[in-house]
């Protein structure tokens, strides 16, 4: 039996389901469940995930990943990335040097800051598992599609961080949590490998809590702009680098 089709098989819980926070370590509370799996949301940083007991395992998770395609002449795909690229366009000028992580087999977002100039490494866990890239440092980050797979999401944001140079960029994109309501019929929740769901209140949290200045560029794009050495200097909450 797959994982997948153990998780459908699966009890929901009652109600008095609770765990930490991946992202903030808080305890979170039952929120809701669907059909298929049961989600808690965090009371202090709101974001809202799945129980790693409902969660994939590596294997079942790269058969779901490798579904998708996302080929890199595909004009619909190179619209669908227009929005971060623009947001990152606008705020950091080449020769910058960029991470792609969540790249994915078809990086095609890295293709088109390469056309503008840009230097990219890349990085993903199934299709570019290049640990050494994750050692450098960086003036910009993307991730595309790729913090609502994220298990431990308060873990992986850190390692990005530590990777960005004072004054650099994190772009993601990702859909956010309005409501209670409209996340009960969200699209979003149907993919089994979305594991993590965040608000805007997440993003202001870690904001706040990592000192970035927070851009909010659209529906489903964000930049976080971590602080330049004279900033960090004067407050306390400044992030490890």
């Amino acid at each position: 039996m797959s994982r997948l089709s153990h998780i459908r098989d699966m009890k929901l819980p009652n109600e008095n389901l609770s765990a930490p926070c991946p992202l903030c370590g808080t305890q979170a509370a039952f929120w809701q469940a669907d059909a298929r799996r049961p989600y808690l949301r965090c009371p202090l940083c709101e974001l809202v995930f799945v129980p790693s007991p409902w969660q994939l395992d590596s294997a079942s998770e790269k058969s779901e990943y490798d579904k998708h395609r996302n080929a890199l002449d595909d004009p619909g795909y190179r619209r669908f990335l227009e929005r971060p690229f623009a947001a990152l366009r606008e705020r950091v000028s080449p020769p910058a040097e960029g991470l792609d992580f969540g790249c994915g087999p078809g990086p095609l977002l890295a293709r088109l800051l390469e056309e503008e100039g840009f230097s990219i490494a890349l990085y993903d866990p199934f299709y570019a598992n290049a640990p050494d890239t994750l050692s450098r440092r960086y003036d910009f980050i993307t991730a595309t599609e790729v913090f609502e797979h994220l298990r431990e999401p308060g873990r992986t944001l850190q390692r990005l961080l530590n990777c960005l140079r004072p004054g650099g960029w994190l772009v993601v994109m990702t859909k956010r949590v309005r409501d209670r309501e409209a996340f009960a019929r969200w699209h979003y929740t149907h993919d089994p490998t979305h594991v993590a769901f965040f608000s805007e209140t997440s993003f202001t949290w870690i904001a706040k809590q990592h000192n970035l200045h927070l851009d909010i560029v659209g529906a489903d794009v964000i930049a976080l702009r971590k602080a330049a050495p004279d900033a960090e200097k004067s407050t306390t909450t400044g992030c490890i680098c």
